[in-house]
This record gives structure tokens, sequence and C-alpha cells, in this order.
């Protein structure tokens, strides 16, 4: 049963999605120059555009896409026709397109033309990207514990947090608001494209259908906007924390200074060769002066605690 299962997709994928749709793959440039020849496909001329001519529009979209762990990013060309949906894409087999075949498989209506073709492909890459947002956002999720452990000062283990410890947090979210900001392009350009093959599209069900996805390509790219408001609130947050640290330790270092400059000034004093100095032929003279250097630093500590900048 999987044998035939399998043996009647190949049979889909190859007589009926190439009767309206014909994947080129950047590299093969022989195809090209034959689909040039035959159907006059001229992507150079396009050059990564939005391009009209007689037979053909081309319209660029710049995928982000999650394969695997990693998130890549690719170009993908439309030249749709009349009669042939052309993707100047970066492999034969682009793997975010899997999901438009399988719909178009449970939907056979949708190749019975490039422009239903078209559909499917733009309705895959939409939901590519809203895997891409999803998993931006559970990397922004993840960070908030780190947030909130710098905010109260200590890890797990009860260490207390320092800058330095948060600089893979910065990172890491340095790299999502990047992400993000790329799927918010993703989706600029696939309303655009889908907006131009809804005015492409003869009057049917299929207007419907662009419809559709025309408001889900809107709804991802708002939550692409909220998820990039969320990393520009954590990013605020960490930078805040940063400030505070920094604050921090000045205020450290202010007072140590406040506090000992007193008793440096009274060293200073007795470092000096003066030919005479009373105090040194007392019979207490040594335990005055070390009295007198402790008061000259305890009054700054009293002065600083009472107006509050221990805290």
């Amino acid at each position: 049963m999987t044998t035939v299962t399998a043996a009647a997709a190949d049979r889909f994928d190859t007589e009926v999605l190439q009767q309206h749709w014909i994947p080129l793959a950047t590299s093969d440039a022989d195809a090209a120059a034959v689909l040039r020849e035959r159907l006059g496909v001229d992507f150079a001329a396009a050059r990564n555009r939005v391009f009209e001519t007689d037979s053909f529009i081309y319209l660029p979209v710049v995928l982000t896409y999650k394969r695997g762990d990693a998130i890549e990013r690719d170009t993908i060309v439309f030249a749709l026709g009349s009669d042939f949906l052309v993707t100047l894409q970066p492999d034969a087999h682009f793997t975010p397109f899997d999901k438009a075949v399988a719909k178009m498989r449970r939907n056979p209506g949708l190749t019975v033309s490039s422009h239903g073709v078209m559909y499917a492909l733009l309705w895959a890459l939409n939901e590519a990207s809203e895997r891409v947002i999803h998993c931006a956002s559970d990397a922004l999720e993840a960070m908030n514990d780190d947030i909130e452990m710098a905010t109260n000062g200590y890890d797990r283990r009860g260490r207390e947090i320092g800058v330095a410890d948060m600089r893979g947090t910065m990172s890491r979210m340095n790299a999502a608001e990047e992400i993000v900001s790329r799927v918010q392009e993703t989706q600029l350009q696939l309303a655009r494209a889908a907006r131009h093959l809804m005015a492409d599209t003869p009057t049917g069900d299929l207007e419907s259908l662009i419809a559709i996805l025309i408001a889900d390509i809107d709804g991802v790219k708002q939550h692409a906007g909220f998820e990039h408001d969320k990393v520009r609130y954590l990013q605020q947050s960490v930078m805040t924390w940063l400030d505070v640290k920094q604050n921090q330790i000045v205020k450290v270092f202010t007072i140590i200074t406040a506090v000992f400059l007193p008793p440096t000034l009274i060293a200073t004093f007795y470092g000096m060769n003066f030919t005479w100095m009373p105090e040194l032929e007392w019979e207490h003279g040594f335990l005055a002066t070390t009295l007198m250097t402790l008061v000259a630093a305890v009054i700054p500590l009293v002065y600083i605690k009472r107006k509050g900048w221990l805290r």
C-alpha cells in the first residue's frame, strides 16, 4: 500500500504539476537558456525586482525559513504567465514548497492553472514564515527567565549576576530581532506578490482563496510586529538593568573614595617633614591620631547612610 501511494505521488508531481509549474534551480544555466528560448522567460532581465512583460510578470520574494535547527534566507522569483508558472529557486527541490505540493494533492483543482499553483506556493511560503516567528517567540520566552534572574541580581545557584553574564542573552536577543525583522520584510513581499496574483487571476473561486491568503499574510506580519515589539522591550529591560548595575558599581567606588579620603588627608599631613610635631611627644599621641583617623572615616559613612545612598 505504501509503494502504491508513493508511486501515485510521483505521478502527481511529474504529470500534474509540470503541466503549469516549472521549477528552475538558480545553478541550472542550461535549463534557463531553454526556457528563455521556448517561453521567453528571462530572469536576468527581471533582476530580482517586480518586472512585467507581455507574457510574464516577475515577482521576487526573499524568504526566511527554518531548515532543521538553522534559520536560512533565500530569494525565490516567480514568473507568472497565463499558462505557466516558472519559479527561480535555490534548488530544484526547494523544501519549503513541499507543503504546497501536499496542499495541491489534497486540492487537485489548484493544479489546473498557473494561478492556482502560485496560490499554493505563496501559501506554503507564508506557512514557513509563521514557523520562523513561532521559533523566535519560543526563543524570546526562554530569555524571559534569564532577564528575570538578572533583574533579581542572582542566578539559580545564588551567584550574583555580572554584566559579562548577560552577553550571551544579549547576543541571542539581537539574533532574534534580526530574524523577526527579516520575516517582516518577507511578509511585505509576499503580500505584494499575492496582490499581483489577485489582479492577474480571472474571476472565480480562486479569487476568494487569494483574499484569505492576503489576510493570513497580514496576520503573520502583525504577529512578527508583536514579536519585534517584545524583543525591543526585552532589550530595553536588559539595558536598563545594565545601567543600574553600572550605577551601583560607580556608587560603591564613590562611597569608598568618600570614606577613605579624610584618613588619606590626615596621613598626608603626617608624611610631611615638619621639624616639630607636638603630638609625637604625647604619651597617647599615637592612639589620639588613630582615633582621629577613624572618626574622619566614620563621619562621611554616617552621612551617606543617613542620606540613603547605601540602598
